[in-house]
């Protein structure tokens, strides 16, 4: 049997509410780290950071409006199900093409990470970019589709078409760019004696930086194809998801996530000092940084 639409709804607004919380936290450790840096790190990520938030911050307010009038204020002229099934709505399209920005800011966000990690090749920049291109198109798109469609049954074909290639695009391009950047950070480790030890930072940047979002898109493309009215509870989880793993990708740099093991562990004879400078040059990789100091003075451009 499947999940009522009001149910759905109601479900999705408790759960986005949980997880804004922990975005909210997580903005304000992030804050204070992004406060004490200088240059792109500060001039780009805290204007990004705080986007987000707003962005997550404006849809939660919409469908708690949303709520309270399929619930309280128009309980007795639409049932909850028929208001929530009415794509026409105003505030539907407001939250929906919140969400979808929100979608296209994290793949942004994603698309220049792989540039920057990758020693600013346009031959990753270029293919990342056309997705991400065709993605904003299918994404507004469908937007402006779903609005002209007012009912669940009046949909088009066409559109749900638009509409499963959005999150198509989306999920493809985050599982490809993750993937990208993990590849990078472990040439820079590939050389080390340490066996699964050196392998530890690229299951961190594919887990935090990957794995969360591109699961909850794949969730949200699943229950898209399959028809459940889960889609909607995705769809309203999806907007801080995509803020927790901005922030977590900050933190996991700063607190250095998975490299404290590689610089406290001894090694012998050469080994002494070469971990703990490569771990330096992956620090400085994931910060954006093409060459980092150590490589520069010992003429090691292998990364």
């Amino acid at each position: 049997m499947g999940i009522p639409m009001d149910a759905a709804a109601l479900l999705g607004l408790f759960l986005e509410t949980l997880l804004y919380g922990v975005f909210f936290t997580l903005y304000w450790f992030t804050l204070f780290i992004l406060l004490k840096k200088t240059g792109i790190q500060r001039q780009l990520l805290l204007p990004v950071a705080t986007l987000l938030l707003c962005i997550a911050t404006a849809h939660l307010i919409i469908d708690f409006i949303r709520a309270l009038e399929a619930f309280v204020f128009k309980v007795d002229t639409a049932g909850a199900s028929d208001y929530y099934s009415n794509f026409a709505s105003p505030l539907f399209v407001a939250s929906t093409a919140l969400c979808v920005t929100q979608t296209i800011l994290a793949d942004a966000i994603v698309v220049w990470r792989c540039y920057v990690l990758n020693d600013r090749k346009m031959l990753v920049a270029i293919p990342c970019c056309i997705i991400l291109l065709a993605s904003v198109g299918t994404g507004y798109y469908g937007v402006g589709s779903l609005s002209r469609a007012r009912l669940l049954s009046n949909v088009p074909l066409a559109d749900y078409g638009c509409i499963a290639t959005f999150d198509a695009l989306t999920m493809g391009l985050s599982v490809t760019s993750t993937s990208l950047n993990a590849w990078r950070i472990y040439r820079t480790r590939c050389f080390m004696p340490e066996g699964f030890a050196a392998f530890l930072p690229v299951f961190v940047v594919v887990i935090e930086s990957g794995a969360l979002y591109s699961t909850s898109i794949l969730m949200l493309l699943l229950t898209f194809f399959i028809g459940s009215n889960g889609q909607y509870t995705m769809l309203d989880i999806v907007t801080p998801i995509v803020g927790i793993t901005f922030c977590l990708i900050i933190l996991q740099v700063h607190f250095g996530v998975g490299r404290n093991l590689l610089a406290e562990k001894p090694t012998e004879a050469r080994g002494n000092h070469e971990p703990l400078s490569r771990a330096r040059c992956t620090g400085e990789l994931e910060h954006g940084n093409n060459e980092c100091a150590h490589c520069r003075g010992t003429g090691d451009r292998s990364i």
